[in-house]
């Protein structure tokens, strides 16, 4: 059966800027290569499930300009439903500005434009949208108002939610009521719980501290380690494939919405989704840009192989 999802994020056109190695304070360095290309952690997510094969639409706003066209034109291009995407006339859509080294590592500064603007109003105008789904991720390049109304429509209609608290952030504790899955890196899960991951039994006590905050089912993704996963019968750790990371911009993103497209909504199959996302992940990082290296459903399935 295909996955239905349903994503309320960020839009943002990235510009990637290629260097040797990040600069030191008061430093200048020349860059090496310019470009631009459409992404968002919201839109990221949103594209890596379509294109591993889930029935995706999108809630989120874009401004009046040339920037937010390319950025709905871009998601069209992956056949997601779009009609969920507002106009702010007043706020130009949202950008951001990636410094790429040579060992495949990145720098990223964020301007949210009209991402900031994404409100109730339009939760309840794809109200739809988020009813039919069979999971409705969010993430935190948009107000959490909109993220908890998304989420409270979503369970009042035996919808599972995922949350990317990403970048990390003080979340609202009623959120966390409502979320299914949270799905933090080591660095936020550590900021959210105080807990500093360092092995099997600092994710275990993670799992235990996010279950008291009232969220039962928990993914750590670990870089280039693998992630672990925890819900209310099992946990594991799933060891990431061993690739050349040329650019892991979007990796985290790619993981997510590639593993929404295959879980089961009873996460009964948490541990075969799991290594589904980091088989797509691991395609990510081996390429350049955020969007333009999320791979099809075609290439997971050739890569394991």
């Amino acid at each position: 059966m295909t996955n239905k999802v349903t994503v309320l994020g960020s839009l943002n056109v990235d510009t990637t800027l290629r260097v040797k190695r990040m600069p030191q304070p008061g430093e200048t360095l020349m860059t090496e290569n310019k470009s631009s290309a459409a992404g968002g952690k919201g839109a990221n997510q949103a594209v890596a499930a379509a294109r591993a094969g889930a029935q995706t639409s999108f809630i989120g706003k874009v401004g009046k300009d040339s920037a937010g066209q390319f950025m709905v034109e871009s998601l069209n291009d992956d056949q997601i439903d779009t009609t969920g995407i507002a106009v702010d006339e007043t706020v130009g859509t949202g950008s951001a500005f990636i410094l790429l080294d040579e060992e495949g590592q990145n720098s990223i500064l964020v301007y949210g434009g009209s991402n900031k603007r994404v409100s109730k109003q339009e939760v309840d105008a794809a109200a739809t949208q988020i009813k039919q789904a069979d999971f409705v991720i969010s993430q935190f390049e948009t107000p959490q108002i909109a993220a908890l109304e998304a989420f409270k429509l979503a369970k009042e209609n035996n919808v599972k939610t995922i949350l990317n608290p990403a970048p990390a952030s003080q979340i609202e504790p009623e959120l966390l009521q409502v979320t299914d899955l949270i799905i933090p890196n080591e660095t936020e899960s550590a900021s959210l719980t105080g807990i500093e991951i360092t092995d099997e039994a600092s994710m275990i006590a993670s799992a235990e501290a996010f279950q008291k905050m009232g969220v039962k089912n928990l993914i750590i993704t670990v870089g280039s380690k693998g992630a672990f996963f925890a819900t209310a019968t099992e946990h594991d750790f799933v060891p990431a494939f061993k690739v050349k990371a040329v650019d892991t911009t979007a990796a985290g993103d790619t993981f997510i919405g590639a593993l929404s497209s295959q879980l089961k909504p009873d996460l009964s199959n948490m541990a075969t989704a799991l290594v589904f996302a980091q088989r797509a992940s691991s395609i990510t990082v081996q390429r350049l840009g955020a969007m333009p290296s999320i791979p099809t459903l075609a290439e997971i399935e050739a890569a394991s192989k």
